[in-house]
C-alpha cells in the first residue's frame, strides 16, 4: 500500500451518525498515512454548532452523510453554502444513498463531490483511503482563513 504523507495535517469534519463508519474512516486515514485532524459531528445540528463556534478549528473539508437524525446532510449542505463564512469549505457527500434525486440535489446545493459508501468493509476502507489521497495529492483546497 502506498503511503501518502501530508506535511500539514488537514482538518476534516466528518458528519456521520454511524459509529462503525466513524471508526473505519479514522482507521483508513491512519493506515494510508494521511495526516488529519478528524473532528466528528454525529448529526447536522451538531455539525452546524461546530462550524459556527469560533473556538473550533475551521475544517479544510467536510465529509457529510445524508441520512442523519435531527437535520439531514442536504439541509446542512444548504446552510453551509448560504453562509458567507462557511461557503468556501468543500463539502463531499459521503453516503449510502444511490438515489438520483439525492445526487442531483447535492450538486444543486453546491456539493464538491458525491461519493457512495460501499457496503462491503474492504471496499469502504479502500474508498476512504482513495478519498484521502485525492484530497491531499490531486485537488487544491482553499487557503485557511486567518
Amino acid at each position: 500500500m502506498t503511503q501518502t504523507h501530508s506535511p500539514i495535517p488537514i482538518h476534516l469534519l466528518l458528519v456521520e451518525d454511524s459509529e462503525a463508519d466513524i471508526i473505519l474512516t479514522q482507521e483508513a486515514f491512519k493506515e494510508a498515512g494521511i495526516h488529519t485532524h478528524l473532528h466528528v459531528a454525529r448529526d447536522g445540528v451538531e455539525a452546524l454548532e461546530f462550524l459556527r463556534d469560533p473556538a473550533r478549528p475551521r475544517p479544510d473539508v467536510i465529509l457529510l452523510d445524508i441520512n442523519m437524525p435531527r437535520m439531514n446532510g442536504l439541509e446542512v449542505l444548504r446552510e453551509v453554502k448560504q453562509d458567507p463564512q462557511l461557503m468556501t469549505i468543500p463539502v463531499i457527500m459521503l453516503t449510502t444513498s444511490r438515489a438520483e434525486e439525492d445526487i442531483l440535489r447535492s450538486y444543486q446545493a453546491y456539493a464538491a463531490s458525491y461519493v457512495v459508501k460501499p457496503v462491503e468493509f474492504g471496499k469502504f476502507y479502500d474508498a476512504i483511503q482513495a478519498l484521502g489521497r485525492y484530497m491531499l495529492t490531486i485537488v487544491r483546497l482553499p487557503p485557511r482563513a486567518g
